[in-house]
């Protein structure tokens, strides 16, 4: 099984490479700062980030970042529209109560969002569910039931259709397999362990239907 450390360093420097330099960063569920940390390290980004753990925005402070403990909906009703240039949702969208309201505000407050999530019809999961009638512990979810934190589960395809009826543009896409670090480019709604889009307002740039295969 990958490590943790190995999953978040590539999926990391991939949402690393999307920021433009110089750029005006949120990044929401922050946690203790790792990616914030990156961007400001490699990209020179005026970053905030907000959480709703005080124990992380702790660890985020002691890193020298600007972070703030709080409810991300509520926060993100605090800023003008695109005030930000991009928003960054990483591991995050699944744990919102209301993450369609979330995604909205955040491409009222910025010109580009970043959404990255674990593929819950990832295809291990499905015949664990189907076979045994319970959650595997595999690559994608690396804890039972009783250790993970709350999660509102998403799927590619549940993903890519939301922003077809938004009127979400994707931008770009890369789906990673279950070691989240090998590329995914066919049939990624099921062989997809771990997926991250480059979202703007507007037409979709991307066929729909070519991102759920």
């Amino acid at each position: 099984m990958v490590s943790r450390r190995d999953k978040r360093s590539v999926d990391l420097q991939i949402i690393a490479d999307w920021v433009e330099p110089g750029s005006r960063v949120l990044d929401l569920g922050c946690g203790r700062g790792i990616l914030l940390e990156l961007l400001t390290q490699e990209r020179n980004v005026r970053g905030v980030g907000v959480d709703i753990n005080g124990d992380k925005i702790i660890r985020a402070i002691r890193r020298g970042l600007s972070v703030y403990q709080g409810d991300l909906e509520l926060f993100l009703k605090s800023f003008p529209d695109d005030f930000f240039d991009r928003v960054i949702c990483s591991r995050t969208v699944q744990e919102l109560a209301r993450p369609a309201a979330v995604i909205r505000e955040a491409l009222r407050v910025s010109r580009r969002m970043t959404v990255g999530f674990i593929n819950h019809a990832y295809w291990r999961n499905r015949i664990s569910l189907a076979v045994r009638g319970a959650r595997l512990i595999n690559e994608v979810y690396p804890e039972p039931w009783e250790e993970s934190r709350p999660s509102n589960p998403v799927s590619v395809s549940d993903f890519v259709g939301f922003c077809r009826r938004e009127g979400i543009s994707i931008k770009r896409a890369v789906h990673l397999r279950g070691d989240w670090k090998t590329p995914c480019r066919r049939f990624v709604s099921w062989r997809c362990g771990y997926a991250i889009y480059d979202l703007s307002r507007g037409k979709p740039a991307i066929p729909a239907a070519g991102a759920a295969r």
